[in-house]
């Protein structure tokens, strides 16, 4: 397995102009023109008004990269994009790879054929976001709700919809690169996918692990799983995979358990997989960070209707804590520290979860690694929020599942991870009548 990071400088300009500025990546369009003094500051007083046009036009990603012999020798190589927001055309080349609709996905693509070696080029064409809405909207309005959203029809397009201004927050409609992407070349097979789940029992825990492999070639396969806590080796096994997949159980004996903030530490155990050939050695190496816990939602009926209590290795406990907005409406800005010190903020006012509104987006890795440092739980929104949805539609419905299990794959082995939610008050509009047979059927939300 060979990569190559592209973040770092692209040129970046506006659609129909031939000059350009600067722009890191990852990043977006607000983030480089503030940079390079295009914009004035959209924080202050009312100059959010005045960049109302980004959002509008088109903009255009591009950069030159070197392609070494080694990396293109590879069986497959692929341009490897994990947050692209959100109508994106992919070219290299001058040749078009595919196009995206949806700043929550990974996306991978096979960009052997378009690659050569020595110098190559690069242009992300990203369509305004906003004529996209307002051309859907002009065919079929899709109500909104607990806004104000100052502008209509971020839910036909699979965006951060505060990004279209929210009650608590500006109206920035951007674009661009805003997470990593790179290159990947790799042979014979790779790691698909590595899913942990637990078994506790008095005095340890099994852990079982499920491991697929993308396969190239018709060729052995095994793979090789360590569990290690501070450093220190506890358990390993290496097995045979058959039909590209393979189980693997380790005994974890004297488990040390995870629990939330005030209730006990956070040790974190690595579990290491490597994928390996006779022939080729080392295929593929992926690594999980776990916490070692049990974690419940009781829902028995009561005197009052129904429980709702959360409880971690059989202790109930109160869940206190605070509603998750996006920390930054120019996502860029935000830094892993950024995410460590908020999050230990919240532990130091002795909350122990924080729900992850579904307005926003699915937030960065860094931020629920310090939430496992912390002992805060999450619960997690899919990100739906005060509006209906076009879930009649079979492509749509086609791209959310895709972005769910996206995200539910990336977050799963967190122990922070306490509960998935479907949406933020998307049936309030029941209540408002904003909801009508009309605009989205129950039906259709069934399916959502």
């Amino acid at each position: 397995m060979k990569t190559q990071s592209l973040n770092g400088r692209w040129q970046l300009r506006q659609a129909g102009a031939t000059d350009s500025i600067p722009a890191i990546v990852p990043g977006d369009v607000h983030g480089a023109l503030l940079k390079a003094k295009k914009i004035a500051d959209p924080f202050y007083r009312d100059e959010e008004l005045s960049t109302q046009w980004i959002g509008r036009t088109g903009w255009t990603y591009a950069r030159t990269f070197t392609v070494s012999r080694s990396l293109l020798g590879r069986d497959r190589v692929l341009l490897r994009c994990e947050g692209l927001d959100s109508l994106a055309t992919i070219r290299v080349n001058g040749r078009k790879v595919a196009s995206t609709e949806n700043m929550f996905r990974t996306w991978e693509f096979d960009v052997k054929k378009q690659l050569q070696v020595g110098k190559n080029e690069i242009e992300i064409d990203f369509a305004a976001p906003t004529a996209h809405v307002e051309k859907k909207m002009r065919k079929r309005r899709l109500p909104q709700w607990g806004g104000p959203m100052e502008q209509k029809g971020g839910n036909w397009l699979r965006k951060e919809p505060c990004n279209f201004g929210w009650d608590w927050g500006p109206n920035l409609v951007t674009c661009g690169i805003w997470r990593d992407i790179s290159l990947i070349g790799f042979d014979v097979a790779r790691l698909a996918d590595v899913h942990i789940l637990q078994r506790h029992a008095e005095k340890q825990v099994t852990l079982q692990i499920s491991v697929a492999a993308e396969r190239i070639d018709d060729v052995p396969l095994c793979a090789t799983v360590t569990v290690s806590y501070k450093n220190k080796q506890v358990a390993a096994k290496t097995v045979s995979l058959s039909r590209n997949a393979a189980k693997v159980s380790l005994i974890i004996e004297d488990p040390q358990l995870w629990w939330p903030n005030g209730l006990g530490g956070q040790p974190l155990y690595d579990v290491c997989v490597e994928l390996l050939n006779a022939d080729s050695g080392q295929l593929d190496l992926q690594s999980r960070r776990i916490g070692l816990r049990t974690l419940r939602l009781d829902r028995h009926p009561d005197e009052w209707g129904e429980s709702f209590q959360f409880a971690v290795n059989g202790v109930p406990f109160f869940a206190k804590g605070a509603n998750w907005i996006p920390a930054e409406a120019i996502l860029a800005r935000l830094t892993a520290a950024d995410y460590q010190r908020l999050v230990e903020d919240s532990a130091a006012a002795n909350m122990n979860m924080l729900r992850v509104w579904g307005g926003g987006l699915y937030e960065d890795d860094a931020f629920y690694r310090a939430c496992d440092e912390n002992g805060i739980c999450v619960w997690q929104d899919f990100i739906f929020s005060c509006a209906t949805y076009p879930a009649f539609d079979d492509a749509f419905l086609a791209n959310v599942r895709a972005e769910a299990e996206d995200n539910v794959r990336r977050l799963r082995h967190h122990p922070s991870i306490a509960l998935w939610c479907g949406n933020n008050e998307l049936e309030q509009g029941l209540v408002g009548d904003e909801w009508t047979e009309r605009t989205m059927s129950w039906e259709d939300y069934g399916k959502l």
